[in-house]
């Protein structure tokens, strides 16, 4: 389909080098440098593509950085990058200061991802509708028991607003996927930069409740199983669900490139759409999607 997307201490830039033997040296020289920025959400999946990748073909490089899906994508629109990764669909307003640039951002669905309601292990609550869940951030819930847990204050945990689990969140959880909802996360609800800086959170406050990438959720945590509404089932996130359309807190990964991408950036994201990259994807707890053959 085509379309016309950090916290300093924690933005990672790493530039994967040749590894193979090649000349005197024993080192090729890169031919093709691919600048890769973006998602949180999906920087550790990148490393792990780019690393892999490099070793299948050591004369491209990759740069891969963090930052969140609205640096990503503001570095494609300013021509910064080649790749830019979102953890949501670009928006119109991008779509139109991209334009503006002469860029023409082109998108690719390159994995799927469950985003986990998580609470402390000590947290009696196991099950949330949908409907709590935004009551809950949206500050009408305060308190535990209200939901039937104990006598303790409710503290939110989000990504800050740069992510886009953050706006993914925003509108399709605390908004019900209503585009006509003005719902806000209550004022006090405590921003975090990274996903492993929420998982933590949650670990250490007995209060807290968070949301996470299924593949940043760790054991120190409780998974919660959510439903619809209160007349569904109430499911847990994992892989199958999602394919399943079961788990409803379930989203598409992008890359967004500037046009259709050269040789290089192509053979590159038809490598992560294969067998051999959605592989990595399974190993970093993300869903896979349906894959091409390896060019």
């Amino acid at each position: 389909m085509r379309i016309h997307t950090v916290f300093p201490l924690l933005m990672m830039i790493f530039i994967l080098s040749g590894c193979s033997q090649s000349g005197a040296n024993n080192q090729p020289s890169p031919s093709q440098t691919i600048m890769n920025s973006g998602s949180d959400t999906m920087v550790n999946l990148a490393l792990a593509w780019a690393e892999a990748y490099q070793i299948a073909k050591p004369e491209v490089m990759i740069s891969v950085s963090g930052g969140g899906s609205g640096t990503g994508i503001a570095s494609l629109i300013n021509g910064t990058v080649d790749i830019a990764n979102a953890s949501r669909k670009i928006k119109d307003e991008e779509v139109q200061e991209a334009e503006k640039n002469g860029i023409e951002p082109v998108e690719f669905v390159v994995s799927r991802d469950a985003i986990a309601v998580i609470v402390n292990l000590n947290n009696s609550i196991n099950e949330l509708t949908l409907q709590q869940i935004s009551d809950i951030y949206s500050g009408k819930y305060s308190n535990w028991s209200q939901l039937g847990g104990e006598d303790r204050p409710i503290v939110r945990v989000s990504r800050e607003t740069n992510s886009g689990t953050h706006v993914y969140f925003l509108e399709e959880v605390l908004r019900l996927g209503d585009a006509d909802n003005k719902t806000l996360f209550a004022p006090d609800t405590l921003l975090l930069p990274s996903s492993q800086g929420i998982t933590t959170e949650v670990h250490q406050n007995p209060n807290a409740i968070g949301y996470d990438g299924l593949g940043y959720v760790t054991p120190d945590v409780k998974v919660i199983a959510v439903a619809v509404d209160d007349q569904s089932a109430f499911v847990l996130p994992s892989a199958e669900t999602v394919n399943l359309g079961e788990y409803p807190i379930a989203r598409d990964l992008y890359m967004y490139t500037n046009g259709e991408p050269g040789i290089s950036i192509k053979e590159f994201i038809e490598w992560i759409t294969s067998a051999e990259g959605q592989t990595i994807v399974t190993q970093n707890g993300f869903v896979p999607i349906a894959t091409t053959s390896t060019p």
